[in-house]
């Protein structure tokens, strides 16, 4: 039965009426500073730890709570006569709850113009310690740390004459220490972020991920899946709002994410869309209506059922040109109030609000790759090469209208799955070949897929061409100019190809493997 409970908190969201509701039940509350200042105002009766202990508070409260009639009073083993003859000698009284929530260091290092000294004063090392020593005795404390458990916790209390079962204080403790390292690992990752300005690989890798929501399965409806938010200051994608439709899926999430990070290649407006993880299509134009309409065009069959993503504002024509096909997902940086009257047609449709990815282009961290037993950290693939200033290696040079047409498939191409051909006028693509092992099969399938001729088009290929028959097919399909990492023993050969069928060939010295 729970006698004696100490409270301090942060985050003093619901306390005081939980604190009520303990009181009421003839429990002694201990508190310190803030906590038993509010608590006290609130009419409720409160022991001072520092009157407790016999001990003041020290250091501008760095020192508080490290005392042994706290923390003997949280470990000592009821059912362990040693243990109780030892606190009892000592006069030390049991502590059979915790209600402690730590320093706000992650509001606190999240601010712009942080100090580094406000930072480490945000360190919290008393509120840890009762935590992990109540949670270590979790058999005999209740331990707390989350505000949302403070109704479940009184609701079993009084269903059970002031008891906890053993299985809700082993599930207050997991979470206790699931919340403890999470909190070192943010203070971990800001100081590696001080100490080291270009990001390095540590020897141990942390990372601190928070759960936003289950979802209803993963990629296939026999996985489990959720999704986790990483605290990063850059892109995102867990933060954008659901305006309307079906709860998002796993495969939805991950399309989001694809699209997302092609539209933001662009500085005009653009869409991007995305089916079973890879490009069908892209476009930019004046309006977002008509980059969507030149995005459609690559690939009318594939973009069926797609997730679609804008760089700009959606408007109510953009709108009406998208509900005539069935989409999945769409997620923009906002959507007019017309556009949302469009889409309250179709209301299974998603729509994803992400003002964020105007200001956050790009992902912090690492992007992680999970394998069995590990996981593979690399950076974001954010190299951009100006394609519009290379020299082509062929007799040829691109012509201007050829150079925008290249720099536009390069840019794409970095998005589409290896091995990876993608045709291209200066506004949006013309067909995209993806994920083959053959790079002439992804050459001829990109060509399959066009939605419109591509004969006067560009290619981009996201590995070089290991022999001349690719550069072959793409004179079939009436290519003029293509742009390719370069690399190849048979580069040689490549050029030589590209020459006889009078192409421009940019070689870019930069690949843009997706596996």
């Amino acid at each position: 039965m729970v006698k004696r409970a100490l409270i301090s908190v942060s985050d003093k969201r619901g306390v005081v009426d939980f604190a009520k509701e303990l009181s009421a039940m003839g429990i002694e509350i201990l508190s310190t500073g803030g906590t038993a200042k509010a608590l006290r105002d609130a009419g409720i009766a409160v022991v001072e730890v520092s009157d407790y202990t016999g001990f003041p508070e020290m250091l501008d409260g760095r020192l508080k709570t490290l005392h042994p009639k706290i923390h003997g009073g949280l470990l000592a083993r009821r059912s362990n006569a040693k243990d109780m003859d030892d606190i009892q000698k000592h006069d030390i009284k049991p502590i059979d709850m915790v209600v402690v929530n730590l320093y706000p260091f992650e509001e606190t290092v999240s601010k712009p113009n942080v100090t580094f000294e406000d930072a480490i004063e945000n360190i919290d090392i008393g509120g840890p310690t009762m935590l992990r020593a109540a949670s270590k005795n979790f058999q005999d404390v209740a331990v707390i740390v989350d505000p949302n458990d403070y109704r479940n916790i009184i609701d079993e209390m009084k269903s059970s004459k002031g008891e906890l079962s053993k299985d809700t204080k082993l599930n207050l403790a997991k979470k206790v220490f699931a919340h403890t390292a999470r909190y070192d690992t943010l203070i971990a990752d800001y100081l590696t972020g001080v100490i080291e300005k270009e990001p390095s690989f540590p020897e141990y890798f942390t990372t601190s991920l928070k759960r936003v929501s289950v979802l209803r399965y993963g990629e296939n409806p026999q996985q489990k899946a959720a999704i986790y938010k990483e605290r990063t200051a850059g892109l995102s994608l867990p933060d954008a709002k659901v305006l309307q439709g079906k709860e998002m899926s796993f495969n939805n999430y991950l399309d989001a994410h694809s699209a997302l990070m092609l539209a933001l290649e662009f500085d005009k407006k653009a869409c991007a869309i995305i089916k079973h993880n890879n490009p069908c299509g892209a476009g930019v134009g004046d309006t977002a209506a008509e980059a969507y309409k030149k995005a459609e065009t690559t690939d009318p069959v594939s973009a069926f059922g797609g997730v679609v993503a804008f760089n700009t504002e959606v408007d109510a024509a953009a709108a009406r040109e998208m509900v005539e096909l069935f989409l999945e997902v769409v997620i923009a940086p906002s959507f007019t109030k017309e556009a949302l009257d469009v889409f309250s047609k179709k209301p299974n449709v998603r729509l994803l609000e992400f003002p964020d990815m105007l200001s956050n282009r790009k992902a912090s961290s690492w992007d992680m790759k999970r394998i069995a037993g590990g996981m593979l950290l690399q950076g974001w693939d954010y190299s951009d090469e100006d394609v519009m200033s290379m020299k082509a290696v062929t007799k040829r040079q691109p012509t201007k209208d050829e150079l925008e047409a290249l720099s536009f498939a390069w840019k794409v191409c970095k998005h589409v799955k290896s091995n990876a051909i993608v045709y291209a006028f200066k506004d949006r693509t013309a067909g995209i070949g993806i994920g083959q092992t053959k790079r002439v099969y992804a050459a001829k399938i990109g060509a399959l897929n066009a939605g419109e001729p591509i004969k006067g088009s560009v290619a981009a290929s996201d590995g070089f061409f290991p022999f001349r028959d690719g550069v072959d097919v793409l004179n079939e399909m009436g290519v003029t100019a293509v742009v390719q990492p370069g690399g190849s023993v048979k580069d040689s050969e490549v050029i030589q190809a590209a020459d006889e069928y009078g192409m421009a060939m940019i070689i870019t010295g930069t690949r843009h493997f997706r596996h």
